[in-house]
């Protein structure tokens, strides 16, 4: 887990479970936020910025699917909300079309009610575990490269370099583990929001824009893992975020 604790929001209209959430996570250490609409949902979405969402899928105004969708959606560029979130299901109903459409509609995981509390909490923590380095908070270093997501500005051994918004996403997708070799429908969720890997040619003309912009010197940051996707580097680096 983070060294600060992790922001979970918990949507759920049912006041009872809302309250039993929020009281047994906040117990737990971490920082909780509540929502019992899609739109105040999107609202602390867009503002508050969790680290991950419980998600009820039964909601007064909009379905939890509808919520799950605005997410992934999301421009990782332009919009406030993060389109990679992690977000857990919770759900009155059990049945495998429901499971069906919220694994294809992106959620991650997928939790029927009722349901325990223990079992509950050790899927936010694999799940955190799991999101912990992919998310691009703050600022990271990968050799001479620093990326600083709070300004948007990237650095090469101190000289600023002029990224567009989606070359800068990218960037900072790969960069929070830069040996990792990200899979082409990774990079097209998180950064483009899209579901399918209908658009690999968008992600490569950007790759291949980024890896020019950054071998200025001739620096081979952005290595193209054939038939997979990308990675940041081809091998072993002094890391810091």
């Amino acid at each position: 887990m983070h060294d600060e604790p992790a922001t979970l929001l918990v949507v759920e209209d049912d006041a009872a479970v809302r309250t039993f959430l929020a009281d047994n996570l906040t117990a737990d250490g971490y920082e909780v936020l509540v929502a019992e609409t899609a739109r105040d949902a999107v609202r602390q979405l867009e503002y508050a910025h969790p680290d991950l969402a419980l998600l009820d899928i039964g909601l007064p105004d909009q379905t939890g699917f509808e919520v799950l969708r605005r997410i992934r959606e999301a421009d990782a560029s332009a919009s406030r909300i993060d389109p990679g979130l992690p977000v857990i299901l919770l759900t009155g109903r059990a049945g495998e079309l429901d499971r069906i459409r919220g694994f294809d509609r992106g959620a991650d995981d997928f939790l029927p009610k009722p349901f325990s509390y223990g079992e509950l909490h050790g899927r936010i923590r694999a799940l955190l575990r799991r999101c912990r380095t992919r998310r691009g908070g703050g600022r990271l270093r990968v050799g001479d490269l620093e990326v600083d997501s709070l300004s948007r500005q990237v650095r090469l051994r101190g000289r600023p370099l002029s990224l567009s918004g989606k070359e800068f996403a990218l960037l900072r997708a790969l960069a929070v583990e830069p040996t990792r070799v990200w899979t082409k429908e990774e990079l097209l969720r998180d950064v483009w929001g899209y579901r399918s890997r209908g658009a690999t040619r968008t992600l490569d003309s950007h790759a291949c824009r980024l890896r020019a912009k950054l071998a200025v010197d001739g620096d081979v940051y952005v290595v193209n893992v054939w038939g997979v996707g990308y990675r940041l580097i081809d091998g072993p680096l002094a890391v810091a975020a």
